[in-house]
Parts: structure tokens; C-alpha cells; sequence
């Protein structure tokens, strides 16, 4: 019996050597192996484990995304790693995997009511490069973020502007940046926002409006273009717009209205009275904002 264990036993040494060295004529194996820098004879016996690694990490050098990783747990990489006198093989994370997550830990400090996946990645450098109209509107951006940052109290911005021209997307880069440095926002479309309160007076209304009063940094997205109740502007804006110009928090607003355009929608009557108070709510947004306009290129449309 020890006679024939030992001829199978050579006979699968021999086989195993042999998958090795047809392996090896591959050179993209050969040079995979050698920057493991681990002895043969352990390598021998893990061929086909480091073929599958090796086609892994080729499919991670030609990934174009994450989401079209080819790989069988998509993000990850199968990889070797020599411990003792064995091989252990364990699925790493690719780079791709690495920055979504990064992206996902930012994230966190903020919060969101109706955004677009594309405005919550927002980001500076994604920025179109075609319009002299965005620069002054960056360098406020780049005042505000230096001031906030040191503890000096700071206004946030009302921007105005043609409809599809990156108003939104601007801001959020903005609350992006910052919030990869741990400052908590909210980030609101406002109309949806109006909705979801509507909907949750018997179970979430206390919890959503004091998320939103009471963020650090606030964007209400796209005033203007609800449909204007006394309601909504009484027992929602007028209430969130004097807190936080109480507490001096930094309230950021894009509109496809000026000021005083809005004003005229926020009086929804028109009646003397009406107009007190829509001119109160367009005060309190001066106080707490700095007013520019954006007209450009409408991306919207590609």
C-alpha cells in the first residue's frame, strides 16, 4: 500500500509542476508571480487559485466602473497573501470600491429630502469650465467655506437665475466640500419637502421641520416653484426662515425668481395684509442670504 500512496503522490507532484510551469509561459502570470515574491515550491501548489487572482487583477487595471466590474464580487479583488507556510486568498477592495465609500462616509453629514443622485455627487471639479457666469459665484463659495470654517459668522447665498443652468449643482458641490470636512447640512427640494409635511402631520411632521430648521446648513431648492399656500408660508418657511436667522445658521436658496418676484408669489391674495407678510418672508431671506444671479446654457438639455 505505501508503495502505491507513493506513486500517487509523485504523479500529483509531477501534475501539479507541470499546470505551474504552463502557467508560467504566460507572462502576464509570470510577472504577477514574481512581485508576490514568494518561493515555488509554495506556488506550485496554488496554481490555479493565482490564475483566478491574476484575472481579477487584470479586470480591475481595465475597469472603466464600478458598476461594470466584471469581477465575481463586484469591488473586490480575489488576492494572495503568503502566511507561514501557506497561501491565504481573500477579496480586497478595489480602488473604485474605496472612493464609494469615501464618498458614502461624507455623505452622512447630510441630509437629504427629494435630491437627485447626480446633485448628492456633486462636485467641484465635475463643474462645466464654458462660463465666465460661475466665477464670481465660486469665489463667494470660496470666501464662504474659508470664513465658516474659522467660526465667523457668514451669510449663505439666494441664486437666481435661468432655468437648467447648474444653480443647484453649484450648492451642492458646495455642501459636499464641506461636509467631507464634517459639517452637517440638509440639503431640501423644497416643493417635495412641502409634500412629505403635508403627509406626515400625524406621525414624522416634528422630526423632518426640526431637521430642517435646525441643520447648520440649510438649501432650500427651488422656491418658488410650489404651489404658494398661506399655509406654506406661514407655518412652514416664515418658522424655519426666523429661527435660523435667530441662531444666525447659513441658509442657502436657488429660485428661478428673484427676490421680487417671489415676493409677489408669496402675497397669495394680494390684499395689503397678504403682501405684509410676503414682504416679511423676502426680509428674511436678505437677511440671511447674499443675492446672485446665474444665467447660462441650460445643461438640462445635454
Amino acid at each position: 500500500m505505501k508503495l502505491v500512496n507513493d506513486y500517487f503522490q509523485k504523479e500529483k507532484t509531477n501534475s501539479l509542476a507541470r499546470n505551474y510551469m504552463d502557467a508560467c509561459s504566460n507572462p502576464s502570470f509570470k510577472k504577477f508571480i514574481d512581485q508576490l515574491e514568494i518561493d515555488e515550491k509554495l506556488l506550485i501548489q496554488y496554481t490555479s487559485l493565482l490564475e483566478d487572482a491574476l484575472c481579477e487583477s487584470e479586470n480591475c487595471q481595465k475597469c472603466s466602473s464600478l458598476a461594470q466590474c466584471p469581477n465575481q464580487i463586484k469591488g473586490y479583488a480575489y488576492t494572495p497573501k503568503k502566511e507561514r507556510n501557506r497561501i491565504i486568498f481573500s477579496y480586497q477592495k478595489c480602488k473604485k470600491k474605496q472612493k464609494a465609500e469615501a464618498l458614502i462616509s461624507y455623505q452622512k453629514n447630510i441630509n437629504y429630502f427629494q435630491i437627485p443622485k447626480e446633485i448628492a455627487l456633486a462636485s467641484f471639479k465635475n463643474l462645466y469650465q464654458d462660463s465666465k457666469a460661475r466665477i464670481p459665484i465660486l469665489k463667494f463659495f470660496q470666501e464662504f467655506m474659508k470664513d465658516y470654517l474659522n467660526g465667523k459668522k457668514v451669510k449663505g447665498l439666494y441664486l437666481t437665475g435661468s432655468f437648467g443652468s447648474g444653480k443647484t449643482y453649484l450648492i451642492a458641490a458646495l455642501f459636499n466640500e464641506l461636509a467631507k470636512k464634517n459639517v452637517k447640512s440638509c440639503m431640501v427640494y423644497y416643493p417635495e419637502l412641502l409634500r412629505q409635511l403635508k403627509s406626515s402631520f400625524h406621525s414624522s411632521y416634528e422630526e423632518k421641520f426640526e431637521t430642517v430648521r435646525t441643520s447648520p446648513l440649510l438649501l432650500l431648492d427651488d422656491i418658488g416653484a410650489e404651489n404658494m399656500t398661506v399655509w406654506a408660508r406661514d407655518e412652514v418657511l416664515g418658522p424655519i426662515l426666523q429661527y435660523r436667522m435667530d441662531e444666525g445658521l447659513p441658509t442657502f436658496f436657488t429660485s428661478n425668481f428673484t427676490i421680487e418676484e417671489l415676493e409677489t408669489l408669496l402675497s397669495s391674495t394680494g390684499s395689503a395684509n397678504e403682501k405684509v407678510k410676503a414682504k416679511r418672508i423676502t426680509e428674511r431671506i436678505k437677511q440671511l442670504s447674499t443675492v446672485m444671479i446665474l444665467n447660462s446654457k441650460n445643461r438640462r438639455n445635454g
